[in-house]
């Protein structure tokens, strides 16, 4: 992952297993993604699902205390953002492994990184991650879903980890946003209907 692009990163569950069985989890979840990444990635979106997750982030490019990051681009155990994403992952498998009894992994094994390289593709990013919930059928509405960014854009009071500005440069205002998940999960449900 490399300092100033942005990802679209997600995973999922080994298996038929879920992610977040209780409440708990994921708030548990949320709070050790800050722990490790909030220092090395600016956070633009998120949704997770009982099985799943997506985040939308951006590499920081001013990674104080790391030295000749283009270089450890080729040594990924050393890259501030693939190491703080792994060490994110093992310390909640490792939470969950004792609150439920249960060994091994919990995520599949590599979690997918896809670079945004346009700003028609963060757009529809943004957009896609709201949605999720409406395209897997847990909510007909979107602001439904407890689980996502979308709530912490109309609480700009509550201390949050998004970067809740950042979307200007890929929207002409919130309105326009708004606009265009009503159009989107327009089009999910018709899809559905097909």
């Amino acid at each position: 992952m490399e300092p100033g692009q942005s990802y679209h990163i997600f995973n999922h569950a080994n298996g038929a297993e879920n992610l977040f069985r209780e409440k708990e989890n994921y708030r548990f979840f949320l709070y050790q993604y800050n722990k490790y990444l909030e220092k090395v990635v600016d956070t633009y979106a998120y949704c997770l699902m009982p099985n799943h997750f997506h985040f939308l982030v951006g590499v920081r490019e001013d990674l104080s205390g790391f030295q000749n990051l283009t270089g450890l681009i080729k040594h990924p155990s050393k890259n501030p953002a693939i190491k703080g994403s792994a060490d994110f992952f093992n310390s909640y498998t490792k939470a969950i492994n004792k609150r439920f009894e249960r060994k091994g992994n919990l995520f599949v094994r590599a979690f997918k990184r896809t670079p945004i390289l346009s700003e028609q593709q963060w757009q529809e990013v943004f957009l896609y991650i709201h949605l999720n919930p409406v395209k897997h059928g847990f909510v007909k509405n979107h602001p439904d879903w407890k689980w996502t960014s979308w709530h912490e854009y109309f609480n700009p009071g509550k201390v949050s980890v998004l970067n809740r500005d950042f979307f200007l440069n890929f929207f002409d205002s919130w309105d326009r946003v708004e606009n265009l998940m009503e159009i989107k999960k327009e089009w999910l449900i018709n899809k559905d209907l097909e």
